[in-house]
């Protein structure tokens, strides 16, 4: 018998199983494949805008894949500089075969986990409790919880033009029989769909015909506990479609399965294919191509830009049509995936199912798309698995902590239409979810559920000291007037100093950076890299952070009210009936949850929080009790 089964090992199951065994349970993971383990089926990419926030924030609760990408990557940049801190974001490129390797090794070498290759038929269950798993091959394994993380694999049917087939990703087998598993559940189920481009050939691209893109110097890690030096050791490139690629597409669009009714699911907004691109922004004459590489050990590149379902020939005649694919050899077409994902209102804000306790979902089965995502799901499920058969309190962050938060709220309580993602513009407290101060906010809880380790803590203590031993040096160092003082200013074209002025009031200035300023303090240049960041960032942006702490506290007093989950909503008269059907379907764990529930409006949040304070006064006299 085990603790906790895991059923898949992508890049959900993978955080889920090493969550649970690292806190102490006898944790089974059960993968299609055994070289699907933690694939990266589309793009071997870690991070990206508001992704990079979700590794850093996965690292910071004690997860791996932070740690596995900075192993493993070939270049790496930091984007959106040219924009404020709170976009500020890490991206990757991996070496895919060996992020496998690596996450495969770390999988195999936890104690308390078991890796094992295994298709899942059935979940167990008696009274409303999770107790085991049966596989397609008869075997049972009794266990007390299961985390679901089946990725694009349930039921997944492969698409290319008119050709369709039963598969998982990457010509790996798809999940067959857990989603008839899920419906005798009382899962409803929905089909949804994502794609992937073609790869090329590296010895048939034309690199001279495209715009280089180096990496970063110095390079930024993914994890708060890497602080060796790294370097990047690949070039990406840039090219672009042009009118030729447009007309090859148009004139096959009868042939698109995405237009001929062929794909039935619903696909990623924010990462259309081609066709769907090309149909949609019409008046555009060209769009982005990156083109990337898969692998020190592979000549195979990634054509990121170019997902597509197009037929086979069409796939041919349209790449060649880009400047440095003209002669370009696939090694593999490009292809669409449709696959069977669960309702995420179905699920608590801790990833546990409404319908059968010890029962958690994370991941693409959620409904959302990226491997990012997918980690942070896994982790938090593994963990909140790990926490209840623990009897600890579960671990729910909300929407003022975490990107993991924000993430959680909007499946749980909006739920998805569309593979969702995630963007910096969900997150509503975005500059105090910086992806710098992911270990500040997040740390001390992975610590406290028996995750994050004690090498982190020592490291974010340190952090916290040198940070306020700088900024106290900031506001007590005062510079004179004179020579030293005024030829600063002028190097940084800044008028003369009439009089004194401390540090932190030169440091306000947007052309003053503290680096610049240890010229005239070197015991600035003395505090580790990190601090001097936040350092830098509490003082630039005091006001904005000000601000945004009076917003958040608002949103706590909301998130304070907890609902208890029989509230009797189908019979409170007040309460418009769209929004009673939604409350107690949903069943919000706070006020402020039910306030973001689509259907519920601020006039129906007003009506039960005057429930909710009737109902009090009356236990307290004797009556009701709402709880």
């Amino acid at each position: 018998m085990a603790d906790l089964v895991v059923i898949g090992a992508g890049h959900a199951g993978c955080e889920a199983a090493l969550a649970a065994a690292r806190t102490g349970l006898d944790t089974v993971l059960l993968t299609l494949n055994m070289d699907g383990v933690a694939l990266m089926a589309c793009n071997p990419v870690i991070g990206g805008s508001a992704k990079g926030h979700l590794v850093r924030e996965l690292d910071a609760l004690g997860g791996e894949m932070g740690l596995a990408i900075d192993d493993t990557f070939l270049q790496s940049r930091m984007l959106n500089t040219g924009k404020g801190p709170a976009v500020h974001s890490l991206r990757a490129q991996a070496d895919k075969q060996a992020y496998q390797n690596r996450m495969r090794r770390a999988l195999m070498t936890q104690p308390g986990l078991t890796l094992r290759q295994g298709e899942v038929a059935s979940i167990e269950t008696e009274n409303g409790r999770v107790t085991g798993v049966t596989t397609v091959t008869g075997a049972r394994i009794a266990c007390r919880a299961v985390v679901v993380a089946t990725g694009v694999y349930l039921q997944g049917s492969i698409i290319i033009g008119e050709h369709r087939h039963d598969g998982g990703p990457q010509g790996l087998m798809n999940a067959s029989r857990l989603s008839a598993g899920l419906e005798a559940l009382g899962f409803s189920l929905r089909r949804f769909k994502t794609g992937t481009p073609a790869r090329v050939d590296q010895k048939t691209i034309d690199f001279d015909e495209m715009t280089e893109q180096r990496g970063d110097d110095p390079v930024v890690p993914f994890s708060f506990l890497t602080d060796r030096r790294l370097e990047n050791t690949y070039s990406c490139y840039l090219t672009w479609t042009n009118e030729e690629t447009h007309r090859v597409i148009r004139e096959n669009l009868h042939r698109a399965p995405l237009y001929s009714g062929q794909i039935h699911g619903i696909g990623p907004r924010y990462c259309p294919s081609i066709e769907d691109k090309v149909v949609r922004f019409a008046d555009k004459d060209r769009h982005q191509i990156f083109i990337e590489p898969e692998g020190r050990e592979s000549l195979e590149w990634y054509v990121q830009g170019m997902s597509t379902s197009m037929p086979e020939d069409v796939q041919w005649e349209m790449y060649r049509t880009i400047p440095g694919l003209r002669h370009c050899e696939f090694t593999r077409l490009g292809y669409a995936i449709e696959y069977d994902c669960i309702d995420s209102r179905e699920l608590r804000p801790t990833l546990e199912s409404r319908r059968v306790s010890g029962l958690f979902f994370a991941g693409q089965v959620n409904g959302t798309s990226g491997y990012e995502e997918a980690a942070c799901q896994g982790l938090l499920a593994g963990l909140n698995a790990s926490l209840k058969l623990r009897g600890m309190q579960p671990i729910i962050l909300t929407r003022d902590m975490a990107y993991i938060g924000v993430l959680t709220d909007d499946l749980t309580t909006k739920g998805t239409d569309e593979p969702y993602r995630m963007m910096t513009s969900r997150a509503e407290h975005r500059l105090a979810l910086r992806q710098d101060n992911a270990d500040l906010r997040l740390t001390e809880i992975g610590h406290a559920a028996g995750l994050a380790s004690a090498e982190r803590m020592e490291r974010l203590a340190r952090k916290r000291e040198e940070t306020e031993a700088l900024l106290r040096r900031l506001r007590t160092t005062r510079f004179a007037p004179g020579a030293p003082l005024n030829d600063f200013l002028r190097s940084v074209g800044q008028p003369e100093a009439a009089g004194a002025l401390s540090a932190e009031e030169l440091l306000r200035r947007p052309e003053v950076s503290l680096d610049s300023l240890a010229r005239l303090d070197p015991a600035l240049a003395e505090a580790g890299a990190p601090a001097r960041e936040q350092a830098e960032i509490t003082v630039k942006y005091a006001g904005y952070l000000a601000r945004q702490d009076q917003l958040i506290e608002k949103a706590r007093q909301l998130e304070a009210v907890a609902l208890p989950e029989d509230l009797p909503y189908l019979t409170m008269e007040h309460l418009r009936l769209e929004a009673r059907q939604k409350l107690d379907r949903q069943r919000p764990v706070s006020l402020g949850a039910a306030s973001r529930i689509p259907g519920v409006n601020p006039a129906d949040v007003a009506v039960l929080s005057v429930w909710l304070e009737k109902a009090r006064r009356e236990a307290q006299g004797g009556g009701l009790n709402p709880a």
